[in-house]
């Protein structure tokens, strides 16, 4: 990522002594650390929230779910939306394509006291969404844009909930629409924006693009700006605050299989050097506690031990375990079945160092997005792509 010159002065005089940053402010909301938690679909349930939030201070944001689908009442999406007693502040990621349903959704989630911060989620680059014209693409569409922004923030308004905006580049980089959205959204009254800085067309692929961030914070002045995109480490975050100026930083899939990531970057915007590296028996121990958060959040240990099995690679990237081992992991099926597999391990194997750190989670190389037939003819939304767009609501991750 080049070096980019951004001014990062900052007088906040809430700023604790030796702090890297001021607690970020969303609405009413104080983050005291400045950090966010990605919603990521089939990771950042309940279960993962509380290792994260046992592990430093954050926004941490549950999984993405679609307002027509949570206002129609599906019970998956209820669960996706509920938080423990102790969770504050509660941190709700609709996906919408129709301004009235997404307002509905809102309206539902404030009235019915669901959620205290809401943030709708212009990132995604999944084609079976892009070709409907939803997710990482649909801010091209300037006036749908605007509507479902300014009245999800209208529905929310009466309750004090703040709403915030975490969208991609644009379409490619032919097509890039963050600088127009992102002053769309605070004029809209949204209380911070956030900035993957991919486009749709380089999914997960390659190195995030940081210096869209800063020209996004130099752009939008009147709301913090938040980057996302390659914070593997505490020293990235850091980085990353550095270059651009950013007010606080969105972790993805950097925090996959080590919750503790959120202790390593809570000291290191504290202005501490003090970091987790974990041996193979805090590892494990972890692993055991998330599998047993999940048995509770599931209420059924099939099923949560069959979601584990995805986390089981994250877990132990560059710890010795063993081919033969790794796979009885990623099949494993019961918490009895853990147990055992995980009496198999070397417990006292330390910290790997480097190859414990770097890029996890999917990555893949950039896709050619998949469009509606005319879609980037104009910025402005026909009638029969009105129509069209209810199927673009469907269950999928955010980006």
């Amino acid at each position: 990522m080049g070096v980019v010159t951004a001014t990062n002065e900052r007088t906040d005089e809430t700023r604790a002594p030796g702090a890297v940053l001021p607690p970020l402010r969303i609405g009413p909301l104080q983050i005291d650390t400045p950090v966010v938690l990605a919603p990521m679909a089939g990771v950042t349930n309940a279960a993962f929230r509380r290792l994260c939030r046992e592990s430093g201070a954050g926004l941490y944001v549950a999984e993405m779910v679609t307002s027509r689908a949570l206002v129609e009442r599906g019970e998956e999406s209820l669960r996706i939306i509920a938080h423990e007693p102790d969770e504050r502040p509660r941190s709700v990621q609709l996906y919408g394509v129709d301004p009235a349903t997404v307002a509905a959704a809102v309206h539902m989630i404030v009235s019915e006291d669901r959620a205290d911060h809401v943030d709708l989620n212009f990132g995604c680059p999944v084609a079976k969404v892009t070709r409907r014209g939803g997710g990482a693409v649909l801010p091209w569409k300037r006036d749908l844009f605007r509507a479902i922004v300014t009245q999800a923030v209208a529905a929310a308004a009466p309750y004090g909930v703040p709403v915030t905006v975490k969208m991609r580049k644009g379409i490619d980089d032919d097509h890039l629409t963050y600088l127009e959205a992102g002053l769309v959204a605070q004029d809209a009254g949204v209380a911070a924006v956030a900035l993957h800085a991919r486009t749709a067309a380089d999914y997960y692929s390659g190195t995030a693009d940081w210096e869209s961030i800063a020209r996004l914070k130099q752009t939008v002045t009147g709301i913090p700006v938040l980057g996302n995109g390659d914070i593997w480490s505490a020293e990235d975050a850091l980085a990353m605050v550095e270059q651009t100026g950013c007010d606080g930083v969105v972790v993805g899939r950097g925090c996959q299989g080590r919750p503790w990531l959120f202790a390593d970057l809570a000291a290191a915007f504290a202005g501490s050097d003090e970091r987790v590296r974990p041996g193979m028996r805090h590892v494990a121990q972890t692993l055991r506690r998330h599998a047993e958060l999940m048995v509770e959040h599931f209420d059924d240990e099939s099923k949560a031990l069959r979601e584990m099995r995805k986390h089981m690679a994250w877990y132990f990237k560059g710890y010795v375990v063993g081919g033969e081992l790794r796979a009885r992991f990623g099949l494993v099926s019961s918490l009895a079945e853990l147990d055992d597999l995980l009496a198999l391990l070397d417990l006292d194997q330390p910290y790997p160092g480097e190859p414990a750190e770097g890029q996890r989670g999917r990555a893949g190389a950039p896709k050619r997005p998949i469009l509606p037939y005319g879609w980037l003819d104009s910025r402005e939304l026909s009638e029969e792509f009105r129509r069209d767009l209810h199927e673009a609501e469907l269950s999928v991750s955010g980006g």
